[in-house]
């Protein structure tokens, strides 16, 4: 996947590339927390998922510096193909390294049925969600279409599920309470998470006017807090067997960062920005891990990789979710922004405004609004612009604390369960 999205002559086998990557990406996730699950017990487990959600934490700012550090050098297509060595380098270590029980079902029983229903369900709706307001209004023919689709898929996908020899989502696992709790939660989280993650060092070029190495770079204080806190918290569960207190608090967490966060201004400075992704970081810490932790101590071995993955499945839709509900309403919202703050500014500008009116104006001026063509305005239509950007965006991170709270809330009754010290 990286090697086709590297060498993409064009948009559509870029997406392509893209979405073979998030296909080896999905096995990779589920299988690491699995394979984890099936050497070490419950009760040990904590540490290790601790130390995956530091080493999470580490790539996922990681990524977006080193992004920004090949856009700003030698090209954007050298964040793909750094793929290419390191997958080698894991794919060696695992052949050398990783001794497994292997079992010989393989793709005989597989549920395609359940696997396209999902596919079609899961990829309508975030097409929904991201062309709804935005390149299609709510009420038109398109997006009450799709709706329609959505629904019928999640109605024909329960009822597959609840008939197939090995379903890939079991009906049965929601019977256990823990599994819908964090489920809910995760799902939750994922939105949240992604939602923040997409648009910030975006926000931060546009805004603040960095390049995209410093935008990366300034997602370092969220990795720091990630990092500590979720190994710090894998560790004493490991070692007291209390888990039900963490994920409640980092959601409380999760949600004040969210809150302080739709507070920023165009005057807020960096390190301001740097200390709330700081607490957001915290908050996920106490969560990202744990969550998963709770599943798969619900269940026995045999049901670890199923649920895992039915857990991270919901996750993920979250994320996605986050990605294009967050995008449809910032791009919204800050057309809304400039179609009021521009015409003031344009006029400001004399003859220069009438001549940049055309180039700034409905779609076309949240569509090639980059940072470096930003920069180089009039100072009066640049602040127009990134007063817009700015309040466009905030005001979404905002709607969603009252998820994060509803998420925290839910895991209230969740069941405190002792972790069990076997791996059998």
């Amino acid at each position: 996947g990286s090697a086709i999205g590297g060498f993409a002559s064009g948009m559509g086998v870029l997406i392509t590339g893209r979405a073979i990557q998030g296909f080896g990406a999905g096995i990779m996730m589920i299988s690491s927390q699995s394979i984890v699950a099936e050497v070490v017990s419950a009760r040990e487990r904590g540490k290790f998922m601790g130390i995956m959600g530091g080493v999470f934490g580490v790539s996922s700012v990681l990524g977006p510096v080193l992004g920004g550090w090949f856009t700003d050098g030698p090209g954007w297509r050298w964040g793909l193909w750094i793929n290419i060595p390191l997958g080698l380098l894991a794919i060696i270590v695992c052949i050398f390294v990783l001794k497994l029980r292997v079992g010989e079902q393989g793709f005989k029983g597989f549920d395609w049925m359940g696997f396209a229903a999902m596919a079609i369900t899961t990829s309508t709706l975030i097409l929904l969600t991201t062309w709804g307001g935005s390149e299609y209004e709510w009420t038109s023919p398109t997006i009450l279409s799709m709706a329609a689709v959505v629904i019928v898929g999640i109605l024909l996908t329960v009822f597959i599920e609840s008939r197939a020899a090995q379903p890939l989502i079991p009906v049965q696992l929601f019977k256990n309470r823990n599994m819908v709790l964090t489920t809910i939660a995760g799902t939750v989280l994922g939105l949240a998470m992604m939602g923040v993650l997409g648009y910030m060092p975006t926000y931060l070029q546009m805004v603040h006017t960095l390049t995209p190495t410093e935008a990366g770079l300034m997602m370092i204080p969220m990795m720091v807090g990630m990092i500590g806190v979720s190994t710090g918290v894998g560790f004493i569960i490991a070692k007291s067997g209390n888990y039900k207190v963490y994920p409640i608090v980092g959601l409380a967490i999760t949600a004040f960062a969210l809150w302080w966060m739709s507070q920023m201004t165009v005057d807020t400075s960096l390190t301001g920005i740097g200390v709330r992704f700081f607490v957001f970081g915290v908050g996920l810490g106490f969560v990202m891990q744990v969550l998963v932790l709770i599943v798969q101590n619900s269940f026995p071995i045999a049901q670890v990789g199923t649920a895992t993955a039915a857990n991270n499945f919901f996750r993920q839709i979250g994320s996605a979710l986050g990605a294009s509900i967050v995008g449809s309403m910032f791009i919204h919202n800050m057309q809304d922004e400039m179609s009021v703050r521009l015409p003031d500014a344009i006029a400001s500008l004399g003859k220069e405004g009438a001549e940049l009116a055309q180039q700034f104006s409905g779609a076309d001026a949240a569509n090639s609004l980059t940072p470096h063509a930003v920069a180089e305005l009039p100072d009066a239509l640049r602040d127009a612009i990134l007063n817009s950007y700015n309040d466009g965006l905030t005001p979404v991170i905002g709607m969603m604390v009252p998820l994060a709270v509803i998420a925290m809330l839910v895991l209230f009754p969740l069941r405190q369960e002792r972790l069990k010290e076997t791996i059998e």
